[in-house]
């Protein structure tokens, strides 16, 4: 459908620059000899705030900075997995963005976690050539993942990921699996062994997004959500929730859970269309295009702006605009991408149901 937006006040941009700018084959899960069971439960999550924001703020939320030494940590991401035996999982609602890509025949999350952590987080599943353009802009990160194939494996090693996967990770980085699951769907760790471990490696993150500064803003048009077909069988919907101030997830028909029981949720939701290749490294693979340009469509408070994401390179952070050039600005708070083929996805406008629409 096409969606007409209003263009919004663009007061705030200049304070926020101010404040920011100072599947197929893949090699046997590794993990450690050890079977822990394990309550696979995570902390609690951090929401947005309704205050307007004056001074510093964390990098990947727009939040104010609490703490300064935790704000100057690397970020940490983390590879999870979304087969349906990994459900549910534990890390979804703490991460401050979440991507979520198309793999083979399935979707696979790349938590980003910077202000607060998860313990535990996971299962961890293996990584897949798209992330190292999809997170090279993040300067360094401590990339948590299960392992690889050869060609994978090789372009973690040439990109500026900290590699931090469960063979190479080492001593006290918290690897375990939970005999509550069957592998490979029970291999996690804990955020704070992670950043313990390696301590001193990675680089600070800068912004990845802009925020406003003034969490009450309100642009776009209203909307009640979105429905999503991925790869494969995968099919998630995505409901405004007046009442948690966020937009919602269920899988097919069912409020998609983590481990605490709480559903899924997001203050931010952009889905963005790119398009796949095939790997180099391994031919089955799909390889989300993450430079360059593409349709956005930017989902906050309650509210949905239709426009343009842009990366000139995978060092570059994204640029979201609207249908009249002016720069789409997030709700502080956390936000959760998602990265689809063109025609998967379909808006389930105002005065529609969720149910009554039809999947793309």
């Amino acid at each position: 459908m096409k969606i007409s937006c209003s263009p919004f006040s663009l007061a705030c941009v200049g304070t926020f620059l101010m404040i920011s700018c100072g599947g197929g084959s893949e090699s046997v899960d590794s993990a450690p000899a050890s079977s822990t069971t394990s309550t696979i439960a995570s902390t609690s999550s951090t929401t947005a705030t309704t205050i307007p924001i004056a001074g510093p703020v964390m990098p990947l939320t727009g939040l104010p900075m609490a703490d300064g030494v935790l704000a100057m940590r690397p970020a940490l991401v983390v590879k999870v997995d979304n087969h349906p035996s990994a459900r549910p999982q534990s890390g979804l609602n703490q991460a401050d963005i979440v991507f979520e890509e198309n793999v083979e025949a399935l979707t696979r999350f790349a938590l980003v976690f910077h202000s607060q952590g998860s313990d535990p987080v996971g299962p961890i599943r293996s990584g897949r050539t798209q992330d190292i353009d999809l997170l090279s802009s993040l300067n360094g990160v401590l990339f948590v993942w299960s392992g690889g194939n050869a060609g994978v494996t090789a372009a973690v090693k040439s990109s500026n990921f900290v590699n931090l996967s469960a063979k190479v990770a080492g001593k006290g980085s918290g690897f375990f699996r939970s005999d509550e699951r069957k592998a490979p769907h029970n291999l996690y760790t804990n955020t704070s062994d992670i950043w313990t471990v390696a301590a001193g490696r990675g680089g600070t993150p800068p912004p990845q997004f802009f925020y406003s500064t003034d969490p009450s803003f309100n642009s776009g048009v209203d909307v009640v959500g979105i429905k999503l077909r991925m790869d494969g069988s995968m099919k998630a919907s995505w409901e405004w929730n007046a009442d948690k101030r966020a937009f919602a997830r269920r899988h097919d028909d069912r409020a998609h859970l983590d481990s605490n029981g709480e559903q899924v949720t997001t203050e931010n939701l952009l889905i963005l269309t790119v398009e796949y290749k095939i790997s180099a490294a391994n031919k089955k693979s799909p390889e989300a295009q993450t430079t360059g340009t593409g349709v956005a469509w930017v989902l906050q408070q309650g509210k949905i702006t239709q426009g343009t994401w842009a990366r000139a390179d995978k060092m570059a952070p994204w640029t979201l605009t609207d249908e009249t050039g002016e720069p789409i600005l997030l709700t502080p708070g956390r936000t959760f991408v998602e990265l689809i083929r063109k025609g998967q996805g379909v808006v389930v406008p105002a005065g529609e149901s969720l149910a009554a629409t039809a999947w793309p």
